[in-house]
């Protein structure tokens, strides 16, 4: 209470006992009036300077609190909307300097797998918009991982060269250097092996294994055989009136293979025969009936049964690339076609064809009048990785989709808890070994062998090697060969197993697989975190991590990135294809022209 106050108020005391000891006067009424007057307003007033200071001092706060948070930050979206121009995406938006949100179109429980791929991966803003999303970024990626290249570092046709990136955010890669070299012939590779020139080679040849197992300078080890090797049908409107259009014969044929035969000749130890299209390693892959056994009496009653009782012709496609589901392709279909013609009485026909042809084919469900060899290997440990891409009912390579695998599958995909979901793959299963769309045969192991010396040697089951924490003894210089030479290393838009393996020495996604695993782990994301029916994923990004080109990584980053993968529409959205493989096939592109 202030002094002035309190003596406006004495006097207000004594005005009213001398009023009430003589005659009313209103006069004095009104004047004793005033004073009272006078103290409201100056209360008022200091109240409102009191208010008006603790405003002041409250914006003050926030406008701190708010310059600390990183107020000057503006956050960046990818605004793809569901119904417009996405199956998958809402919107892409950096909710924050190191926060971003993904807001989906549908639950996803295998989101953070797919997110934690290759393809995926952030790269500089700057750099991707120097180049023009072509040109240097095909040979010189500018990620955030252990190893970068450097101008000149692939020398095309002979070699990839990394170098150690000193300002990496995690641990220091194990050496210098690191070089990428390839051969085609497994015989050759293991012959520089055995010489020195190189300390790691990928998929030794099946009879290598024993060799390699039994030289003390050398070690061996086996990769897990998360993948599939398949005869395929395509069965649609132009396959009517042929013998594989009639599901009888599609099981007579899967009863009248020796699959164990298959395994037990042309594969490597540790394969085995295929119970199911997905290996049982992935949660629920096994769920459900096993496949038909080996039955070749059965399989001709039912031959009998469909009018095929005396055979007839067909034809077996393939393409002559050797991968790890398939390590002798033309002896492997050289032996399903004695098969056929002993078990069965069917005649077929071998037809070799070049590997792009083979695959548009294929994918396009043009090869009706007979059976293709094919495969598949896990791109992230999940059972949607292997059964929605191939039995979903986009997926024309088997022919007309059938609702009794495919609408399992779409409820499968949206519960996150596997014991959950289980019963959509019993039914998804069951309902793919009773059609036969295809005919699972094995899951095929493969293997890296490495000098004996070489710590922290490893094989993926997803084929991405990582080489920073590979020691190679007391040399500075890592040197890996594989199959082939990298297609480009902007690996957005690449498929092959090749240019993936390069690009995870370089750049990094939000979140990655465990070295030599598949769980799923924090890297450029601390972590990402749903909403209770999976449709919103909030990332809490890494803060201090920075591109081999020295700039900063923040959310506007991932954002950039996902514009430039995603939408068709964007001018730096070219690559080497501009197809964008993986992007499409894992979410979908958004603004595509229609077909």
């Amino acid at each position: 209470m202030s002094k002035l106050f309190k003596l406006v108020l004495l006097g207000l005391v004594l005005s009213l006992l001398l009023a009430a000891c003589a005659p009313a006067a209103p006069e004095t009424e009104e004047a004793t009036e005033e004073p009272e007057a006078t103290e409201e307003a100056e209360v008022t007033e200091e109240a409102a300077e009191t208010e008006e200071a603790a405003t002041e001092e409250a914006t003050e706060t926030e406008e701190a609190a708010t310059e600390e948070a990183g107020g000057d930050f503006t956050g960046e979206m990818l605004d793809a909307t569901c119904e417009e121009n996405s199956a998958y995406w809402d919107t892409v938006e950096a909710t924050g300097e190191y926060e971003v949100t993904f807001t989906l179109c549908k639950s996803d429980p295998a989101f953070l797998s797919k997110i934690a791929f290759t393809s995926f991966a952030i790269q500089s803003p700057e750099w991707l918009e120097e180049t023009g999303g072509a040109g240097a970024l095909l040979d010189r990626p500018v990620g955030t991982g252990p190893y970068m290249v450097e101008d000149g570092g692939w020398a095309r046709g002979e070699s990839v060269t990394f170098t150690r990136f000193d300002d990496y955010w995690g641990d220091a890669a194990a050496t210098q250097t690191l070089v990428f070299r390839w051969s085609a012939e497994a015989a050759a590779r293991l012959l520089e092996l055995q010489s020195g020139t190189v300390d790691g080679i990928d998929n030794p040849g099946p009879d290598d294994f024993e060799t390699i197992a039994g030289d003390s300078e050398l070690q061996l080890i086996e990769r897990p055989a998360l993948n599939v090797f398949y005869v395929g049908f395509t069965v649609n409107e132009a396959a009517e009136g042929q013998p594989m259009a009639d599901v009888r014969v599609r099981q007579a044929i899967a009863m009248g293979i020796d699959r164990q035969r298959i395994v037990d000749t042309f594969y490597p130890v540790g394969s085995e025969v295929a119970s199911h299209f997905t290996p049982c390693a992935i949660p629920n892959g096994c769920a459900g009936d096993p496949w038909y056994d080996f039955d070749p009496e059965a399989a001709l009653a039912l031959l009998d049964e469909a009018g095929y009782g005396d055979g007839f012709d067909t034809k077996i496609y393939y393409r002559d690339v050797v991968r790890g589901y398939l390590p002798q392709v033309t002896q492997v279909a050289q032996d399903i076609q004695a098969q056929l013609l002993e078990n069965l009485g069917i005649n077929a026909e071998i037809v070799v064809m070049e590997s792009g042809e083979f695959i548009g084919e294929a994918s396009a469900g043009n090869l009706t009048d007979g059976l293709h060899l094919l495969g598949w290997g896990a791109d992230y440990p999940q059972i949607t990785n292997f059964l929605d891409y191939h039995f979903t009912e986009a997926n024309t390579q088997f022919g007309d989709a059938h609702p009794e695998i495919f609408e399992a599958l779409n409820e499968g995909a949206r519960i996150a808890d596997n014991d959950e979901a289980e019963a959509s793959y019993v039914a998804a299963n069951n309902a793919i070994r009773e059609l036969v769309p295809m005919i699972p045969i094995a899951h095929g192991a493969s293997a890296t062998a490495f000098r004996a010396d070489v710590e922290n040697a490893h094989a993926s089951p997803l084929s991405n090697e990582y080489f920073g924490v590979m020691v190679p003894g007391d040399r500075d210089t890592f040197v890996w060969m594989q199959n082939a030479e990298p297609i480009s290393l902007y690996c957005a838009d690449e498929s092959d197993g090749e240019s993936l393996r390069a690009c995870e020495q370089v750049t990094e996604a939000l979140m990655a697989y465990e070295v030599g695993g598949v769980d799923v782990v924090p890297s450029l994301a601390e972590s990402c975190e749903p909403n209770e029916d999976l449709t919103v994923w909030v990332c809490t990004l890494r803060q201090g991590v920075t591109f081999h080109d020295g700039t900063t990584f923040d959310a506007n980053d991932v954002v950039f990135n996902w514009n430039v993968i995603f939408d068709v529409e964007n001018p730096l959205h070219v690559g080497n294809t501009g197809i964008f493989t993986y992007p499409d096939y894992f979410f979908g592109l958004i603004n595509k022209p229609a077909e």
